[in-house]
């Protein structure tokens, strides 16, 4: 697995929160960060890293490139501007964000310009972002099954993806979950929360624990130190046969995050 198992979200967090986050992440554990040119808080981000005087090559940085970045000779150009932000000459990991298929966006263009980004050593790894099965493979086509290491997609308990997931996995592309908690909804079913009394953990760290033990990466954000620690335990819980076949039951297809011009067709 080229991603890291267990990662630091920011979306949604700026300014001093999301300093605060990143090097009480780093201070009790994480050693992936996970950010994006949109959420305009990669300048902090970097600064976060910069304080922490961690060694570089201890973390995993991912940034993911926004559309208006998407034309051949603006994306290298803007990852060049995220590396600055971050302070670093290289990301690990960058994405193509959204495939916007209804902003005549050509997935073989915007794929071959991040290879060449690759190639010219601004990041070590490349992949995308909320791609459907389609577009997976129009991305596979344009750049070769090699160089796409994860496809980072919106999954819960209550989105499970089951025919994108499959495909991901059965191309060995890493399967990065993102909303893994669906902006918390899923904290309160009480089905995770019956699992969590049993394992006598909360229903937060068994949504991760489902996640992880399907094999996908997971990036949960938090400002609290309690959370982010308990977030990171969620590794350590090992759940049943029976419990994870009971979670797999509360599929309802629930999808939090699907911007109209910039999402795929989702397959059912």
């Amino acid at each position: 697995m080229i991603v890291p198992k267990f990662g630091l979200g920011t979306f949604r967090l700026s300014g001093q929160t999301v300093i605060d986050s990143v090097k009480t992440a780093l201070e009790v554990g994480y050693r992936a960060v996970d950010t994006a040119q949109i959420y305009a808080n990669e300048a902090e981000v970097g600064q976060a890293i910069a304080e922490s005087q961690l060694n570089r090559d201890e973390l995993f940085i991912t940034t993911k490139i926004w559309t208006e970045n998407y034309a051949p000779e603006k994306l290298i150009p803007s990852l060049k501007d995220s590396l600055r932000k971050l302070r670093t000459d290289a990301v690990n990991l960058s994405l193509i964000h959204w495939p916007a298929p209804k902003l005549g966006v050509s997935i073989a263009e915007v794929m071959q310009a991040l290879l060449e980004a690759k190639q010219q050593g601004l990041t070590e790894h490349i992949g995308i972002s909320n791609f459907n099965i389609e577009l997976t493979q129009q991305a596979i086509d344009s750049i070769g099954l090699q160089h796409i290491a994860t496809n980072q997609i919106e999954l819960s308990p209550y989105l499970q993806n089951h025919r994108l997931v499959g495909f991901l996995q059965a191309q060995k592309i890493d399967v990065t979950s993102y909303m893994t908690l669906a902006y918390g909804k899923v904290l309160n079913d009480p089905l995770l929360l019956e699992i969590a009394a049993q394992h006598q953990v909360s229903s937060a760290q068994i949504a991760l624990a489902w996640a992880l033990q399907q094999g996908f990466a997971v990036i949960p954000s938090s400002t609290k130190r309690e959370h982010l620690i308990a977030n990171l335990t969620a590794q350590e819980i090992q759940l049943t046969k029976d419990e994870m076949a009971a979670i797999a039951k509360l599929d309802r297809n629930a999808r939090e995050v699907n911007p109209e011009q910039l999402a795929p067709l989702w397959d059912e």
